[in-house]
């Protein structure tokens, strides 16, 4: 019997690809890319709780002053509302708060509600922007758990406070 030469030929031929093969290749990015997708989501959503769950506790003769206060971080700030600076203007609440003889602006989006008032202690939380504390947030004294956990801040912000009746 003779051997034809095409069938002994062992040199490698050049893979063809199947449209199967091609859309395989393809499908195979796809739940990779929904990976790479969900992760940097879940990053992002895990930085944002993250940094706002850190905002530094500063009594106003602290910002700029105390390590961790910086102005250049986000910040929960306590004071008193001064007499007489509580302004209302283009849907802005702007007033000063004042702790140990020291006095920071402060520019509140929108109307903080409640009991809020001037001469009473506040916590702002917020960032310093130009000298300006620009507060997203505003909790009145009057909580009772930020009562519990800070009875020594509220006893000397109501010290410093005005002389109007308190709540």
């Amino acid at each position: 019997m003779a051997l034809n030469d095409d069938a002994l030929n062992l040199t490698p031929r050049e893979a063809v690809p199947t449209a199967q093969s091609v859309r395989s290749q393809k499908r195979r990015w796809k739940p990779a890319l929904l990976l790479v997708a969900i992760l940097v989501f879940g990053g992002v959503v895990v930085t944002k709780f993250l940094s706002s769950a850190i905002d530094y506790y500063c009594n106003v003769d602290e910002v700029g002053v105390r390590s961790g206060c910086e102005g250049t971080r986000r910040l929960r700030v306590q004071g008193a509302v001064d007499e007489g600076s509580l302004k209302k203007a283009a849907g802005m609440t702007i007033f000063s708060m004042s702790f140990n003889k020291k006095t920071l602006d402060v520019r509140y989006d929108g109307d903080p509600g409640g009991v809020f008032q001037e001469c009473i202690p506040v916590v702002a939380h917020g960032r310093m922007v130009n000298g300006v504390f620009l507060s997203d947030r505003i909790e009145v004294k009057h909580s009772n758990a930020y009562s519990t956990e800070n009875k020594d801040r509220i006893d000397k912000a109501e010290a410093a406070a005005c002389s109007l009746p308190k709540l």
